[in-house]
């Protein structure tokens, strides 16, 4: 995985998976990869998902790169500790799968808790070795 940041202030985890990587065609595919990933662990939870290929194509000055194919959000929450009201700006986590003819990009905000960081990463990683 790469980290990097975006716009200057946003840190951001991205790892490329070439289409010939992974058993995994589209992008929906990987989102119901996620969603198992999801459930079957002790403490997140699954919210929902968000179509955004879909919303900004069907926004009047709406844009999307040629390249890309499709883009979709998982989104969950890992929080297990509810300490003061702040730590509600950095929940929920969510996961972006970005489909291009060839690859997948997969990305995601760095968390506040370490922990939480390694699960999505090592998440991540399994789309790789899913072949």
């Amino acid at each position: 995985m790469k980290q990097t940041i975006l716009q200057e202030k946003y840190p951001v985890f991205t790892l490329d998976i070439d289409k010939n990587e992974t058993h995994y065609k589209t992008a929906q595919e990987i989102i119901e990869f996620f969603k198992e990933k999801i459930n079957s662990h002790p403490v997140s939870k699954y919210i929902g998902e968000f179509d955004h290929y879909k919303h900004t194509k069907n926004l009047e000055n709406g844009e999307i790169a040629s390249n890309i194919k499709d883009c979709k959000i998982i989104m969950f929450c890992f929080g297990n500790k509810l300490l003061n009201g702040k730590i509600s700006a950095v929940r929920p986590r969510s996961i972006g799968i970005t489909e291009f003819e060839n690859k997948f990009e997969i990305a995601f905000l760095e968390a506040p808790a370490l922990i939480a960081n390694e699960v999505m990463e090592k998440w991540v990683k399994e789309l790789k070795k899913v072949l």
